[in-house]
Formats: C-alpha cells, structure tokens, sequence
C-alpha cells in the first residue's frame, strides 16, 4: 500500500508493479500531482530546472515529453505527472479522494492494517509514505482569524478556479518561496497589495526563458553527461562544483564571479559560487552583503529596501529562493511591505489586521504563504502506530528519528520516501524520490525471495543516524536559522535538522552498503523464525 500520488508515489507504484507486486495507491486529492496538485497560487512554478527536474528511469518518457521553458509552472508540471500516470497506466490502481485515518502494525499476522476516511480497511504487507515534504500546510493560530469578513486563502491550498484580486486590498503574509513568487501576480492585479514580513529572504533572479528546439537538441546530446554529474552531485543537479573558497579568493575576483552567476540566475548563485558559504560565518557574510547591495540597487525607496534587507540568518540556511521581479513589484505604487519581524500582528478583525504597537492595516483579502509543516507533518497526520501500539507522533515527540531517513524503529515494513533523515529537502526531489524508490523496491524484491516476512530498523543504528545528522548539520551554519529545515516554523515542534547533510551522493553509497551488507541495521524475520522463537 502507497500512500500519495506526486513524483514518489507514482514511480514507486510503477516500480513495485515492474516487480510482480500487487499494489494499491492512495491520494486525497482528485488527481495525481501531490504538491503540484495542491499549490496552484499565482506565480506557482518550479525552482530546478525542467531538464532535470523530472524522472530518468524510462528513456520514453524523457524523448516524448518537452519542457516549454527552464523553470516550468505549475500547470505544467501537474500536467507532466499526468502525461506520465496515463503513459505507464498508473491511475487504475490508484484510489482518489480517499484519505489515511489511521494504520497499526498487526504484530501476529505481520501486516498493516490501514484505514480510510471511506471507512475501508486496507490489509497490506508493507505500508509506503509517499505524502511529500511539503504537503501539509501550516495556518498560523491568529487570534481573531475567524471574525474576518473578507476572503482568506492559503498558497498551499489554494482553489481550482481563478481567484480575482482586482480592486482588492490585499494582505500577503509570509515572504519564503511562496510568496515572493506570488507577490508580482497579486501586485499586477490588486489595488494595493501590502506585503507583511518576518523574515527577510535571500533571493536570486531565476532568469527563467522559453526553451528553444537548440536547446533542447543540446540537452538532449549532452543527457548522458549530465546525467553523470546529477548523480555526483551533492544537491543532485547537474552542476561543476564551486572553483574555489570565497575567504581564498580576491575581493574584486569574487565579486566578480557573483556578477557572472548574478547574470545566470538560479540556484547555480548558491550552489556553484563558492565551497565555504555554508561553513564560514565570514564567507558567508560576503555573499549576504553581495545581496543587500542588490536590492538597494533595485529598490528605489530606502525605506522598503531597509525593511528587505532585515536579515537575521546567514545567506542559504534557510531554502534558497529564486525569483521573477520580486524586489522590481516594490517600486510599485500599490505596493508596500511591512516588517513583522518585531511588531508582529496582534489580531485579525473584520476589517483587516492590528500589529501589536496598535497599527491597522484595512484590507479585503488575507494571503497566507505560511508554508508547512515539512518533512514529518503529513506522516505524523496519518496517526500510525507501530509495535505495541506505540504512536508514531509520541515516538517523534522530541523530533523524528528514522534509520537512514526510511524506516522508523517500532515500525515494521513501513517505508519513507524522502522521509526525515534523508537528503530529501536539500536536494533535487526527483533524483532523492528515485534513489529512495529503487532501495525500496529492491529490498522488498530480497525479502520475497528470502521468505523474509518483515524488516525493521534496529533502534542503535536508528539513534545513531540521528546522531550522525546532528553532528554533521552542526559543522555547517544551517542550524542558526529558524528555519523549516529545522521545524522552527512550527510551534511546539521539536528544533531538529531535518535531513541528512552530506549530499545524496554521499547518501546513495551508504544506503547501497547496507544492502550489500544483508540490509545491515535491520532485523529481518520470516514467519517461521517468530514461530520457532515462541
């Protein structure tokens, strides 16, 4: 049994029917897509590549598929996932609109028993979380929030039809990807649009373009390189590594290699720059202040710039964003943007919102662009309880452990695709969800043929791999910010580093020793070894 049907469900759907299994797939949603289903708010579009932010496993589906542009929209992608669903015929074992209530591990038949908000109980083998890390949105607890008699709407769920702004005063709250990509859409229609920030964001231009047949016609000659360099990459992007260290590098030739990049847009800014960004406070310090320099430059009022230029975390701990005429929509007329970073919003009354010094903003549309609950929210959700009938949200109570980021001790024959404590959010989505997929699959393929009955993390090696990660994201300046990488975003939520820190190169080799190793770090018993025992 899967549950979700984005990138990870569907090719683990197809993967475990290429391998004889008899398999079924659950989605809340209407259709396929997962988040690209749900986060349909204008300006929603992708920030890798199209070229390789897509499957690789099938030849076919890469020559019949063309992407229109660098970064593709919403529409697209969602669009992709179903030309890819329809092409291998995936939506006949797929159950729509059907929720997971709850799951617990039947110790005596070695089994899942999982049900549904269609009041159907599914009896599976093995139990696969394919919900995504950015599927279960956050709606902040604002007090008054219900008395507000305007139109609210969330980023992360955003309705099917087109949503009108024109003539509306619009409040936009939240400035991480969502919503400096929403933010000129809503300006080019609203009236006014008032932008409220707590946190000032890093951004770079994406310096999106249409895709010409030559560059298609190069990609497509060049596939097997880049390919290559995809999977030595730490990110899982077909990058050449940074040249050099931005302390080791002369002042005018690294401000030189920022404009070039600059120029380039993307993540290729961050990721391809300098090596000692993410390490050194002082390295850091030249790309933050590269980028302060770039918005006073763009925005025309000092005062909206100061407000954008209130950072207080080092440049790329938290998810980097790109952008398309964000600073730019400041120099509009009917644009502001308030910080809440030490006024924040006391109430939401009917007519609009009060900061906490008593200031009121009157408005007819609320935006929130609040974001998730990352990585561990959608699978906590599903109330799943494993051995003993330990609950997986108390197992996680003072934050997720799972062994290699894909199995929690407690919880036989439960799989995480891009689960906590995997590379997930640090790297490219599709190359982690194929990685984690094939891992999967082949140990499922080695159980079968073993007559293996059930597998399940040892909680040593859990607790190791937890401590690993927190070793390793504490060599780096990613825990200084308050970020979703760190749970922060949530109230109540356990602060811990949320994925595996060393690259999904780094990742792959290992999770390939384990299985070399006889899947070490796991018990795995058959049915006749638990009857000899007893």
């Amino acid at each position: 049994m899967i549950v979700g049907a984005g990138f990870s469900g569907l090719y683990m759907l197809h993967s475990l029917r290429q391998r004889g299994f008899t398999t079924r797939l659950f989605e809340a949603a209407g259709g396929v897509g997962g988040t690209w289903y749900w986060n349909r708010y204008p300006g929603a579009r992708c920030d890798s590549e199209s070229h390789y932010y897509c499957y690789s496993f099938s030849e076919e589906l890469r020559r019949e598929w063309k992407w229109s542009c660098r970064y593709p929209a919403q529409p697209e992608i969602l669009d992709y996932l179903n030309f890819v669903a329809d092409r291998l015929d995936l939506k006949k074992d797929i159950e729509f609109d059907t929720r997971v209530t709850a799951g617990t591990f039947d110790e005596h038949d070695h089994r899942w028993q999982v049900e549904t908000d269609h009041g159907e109980t599914v009896r599976a083998r093995f139990f696969v979380t394919a919900v995504g890390n950015t599927s279960a949105p956050s709606k902040p607890a604002i007090p008054g929030l219900d008395t507000f008699a305007g139109k609210i709407f969330y980023t992360a769920n955003w309705p099917h039809e087109k949503v009108d702004f024109h003539g509306q005063r619009v409040g936009l709250i939240g400035t991480g990807s969502s919503g400096i990509q929403a933010t000129p859409h809503l300006a080019a229609e609203a009236a006014h649009l008032t932008v409220f920030q707590r946190t000032a964001n890093y951004s770079v231009p994406a310096r999106n373009h249409l895709l010409t047949d030559d560059m298609r016609r190069e990609q497509d000659e060049t596939h097997a390189d880049l390919r290559r360099k995809t999977l030595a990459s730490p990110i899982g992007m077909p990058f050449d590594p940074p040249p050099a260290a931005a302390l080791a590098t002369p002042a005018d030739e690294r401000q030189s290699r920022y404009d070039e990049l600059w120029a380039g847009g993307g993540f290729r800014f961050m990721f391809t720059s300098f090596s000692d960004l993410t390490t050194d406070i002082e390295a850091n310090d030249t790309v933050a202040q590269y980028i302060a320099a770039k918005i006073r430059d763009t925005v025309t009022d000092p005062a909206k710039a100061a407000v954008l230029c209130e950072f207080n975390h080092p440049a790329g701990t938290k998810r980097p964003p790109i952008d398309t005429d964000y600073y730019e929509t400041f120099n509009r007329d009917n644009v502001s943007v308030v910080s809440i970073r030490t006024n924040p919003i006391r109430e939401i009354t009917a007519d609009g919102l009060v900061l906490q010094n008593g200031d009121r903003h009157d408005l007819d549309t609320v935006v929130f662009a609040t974001g998730f609950d990352a990585v561990t929210g959608s699978i906590i959700r599903m109330n799943l309880r494993g051995k003993g009938g330990e609950a997986l949200r108390d197992k996680w109570d003072r934050g997720p452990r799972a062994y290699l980021g894909l199995s929690p001790a407690g919880f036989p024959n439960m799989f995480m695709i891009t689960g906590p404590g995997s590379p997930s959010i640090l790297a490219n989505f599709p190359v982690c969800i194929e990685q984690h997929v094939d891992w999967i699959a082949d140990c499922m393929v080695h159980m079968r043929d073993r007559g293996i009955d059930e597998i399940e993390a040892l909680p040593q090696y859990e607790d190791d791999w937890a401590k690993m990660i927190a070793e390793e994201a504490d060599k780096t300046l990613l825990p200084l910010a308050d970020s979703w990488y760190m749970g922060a975003n949530i109230p109540g939520k356990p602060r811990v580093f949320l994925a595996y820190p060393n690259g999904i190169h780094t990742y792959t080799a290992l999770c390939d020793d384990v299985a070399r190793r006889g899947y070490e770090g796991f018990a795995l018993r058959s049915r006749a070894m638990a009857e000899a025992a007893a």
